[in-house]
């Protein structure tokens, strides 16, 4: 029988208690992950719910992490009242309410806090992708975020099997999970045997390994951006439920 100690991440502070933390290497690393899990649904719902033009959509996205990273600004999230990332939708909400009183907007390129964030990719997606936000844009916000979690885990994963002198493992999970999704488009594990020139139980063998420590971060990450426990696995259910 699997131990709850394997099937879920070691403890890790939240984003909202870690920011508040007073030591800096916390609170950027922090920082960094909500950033990365959130900055494509914060854009794309002010873009589709609220239809900010895309030069005002990069001001506010910058402008609302920048104020996610004062301590303050977290604050005022209270766990029994709604999930972490309603909150951080409803905080949007306000700040795009408030837009044209925001004449102390964070110019681009100007601040210390300014964050590197691919919008003309993300201007892409949008041309190319659904763009339908439904009735109150709740969906894209979300849709976002669980794609978000995903692309942070990778990244996590990626860093760690280079690290760990692992890339070819990476590179076939890659190949095998990420570029071919679809059953019709996927390598066989022969393929990969023959293009990595390893046996196909060692294909098998990286394989697992590498959808192993991205559940690990994947747990590790929701671990980090949720703030009780209550919330925590019912993320997992809305991740797995998808």
């Amino acid at each position: 029988m699997t131990s709850s100690s394997s099937r879920f991440p070691e403890t890790h502070l939240s984003v909202v208690e870690a920011i508040r933390s007073g030591e800096p290497d916390v609170r950027r690393r922090a920082f960094d992950t909500l950033v990365r899990a959130y900055w494509k649904p914060v854009y794309k719902y002010l873009r589709l719910r609220w239809r900010v033009a895309p030069e005002n959509a990069e001001d506010l996205t910058q402008e609302f992490f920048a104020r996610a990273f004062e301590k303050e600004q977290l604050e005022r999230y209270d766990a029994g009242v709604a999930r972490f990332r309603t909150f951080l939708r409803l905080c949007v909400d306000r700040l795009a309410q408030n837009e044209y009183k925001a004449a102390s907007r964070l110019k681009r390129g100007g601040e210390e806090n300014m964050i590197s964030l691919d919008f003309a990719g993300i201007e892409q997606e949008l041309v190319h992708g659904d763009t339908n936000a439904g009735a109150d844009g709740t969906h894209t916000f979300d849709a976002e975020w669980v794609r978000g979690i995903f692309e942070l885990a990778i990244e996590r994963v990626r860093a760690e099997c280079i690290t760990l002198g692992r890339a070819s493992a990476f590179a076939m999970f890659e190949r095998y999970d990420i570029r071919g999704p679809d059953v019709q488009d996927r390598v066989t594990y022969g393929e990969l045997a023959a293009e990595f020139e390893v046996s196909q139980s060692q294909v098998t063998n990286y394989l697992a390994l590498v959808r192993r420590r991205l559940r690990h971060h994947l747990l590790a990450i929701l671990r980090e951006t949720t703030v009780t426990e209550a919330e925590f696995r019912a993320e997992i259910r809305e991740i797995l439920d998808r």
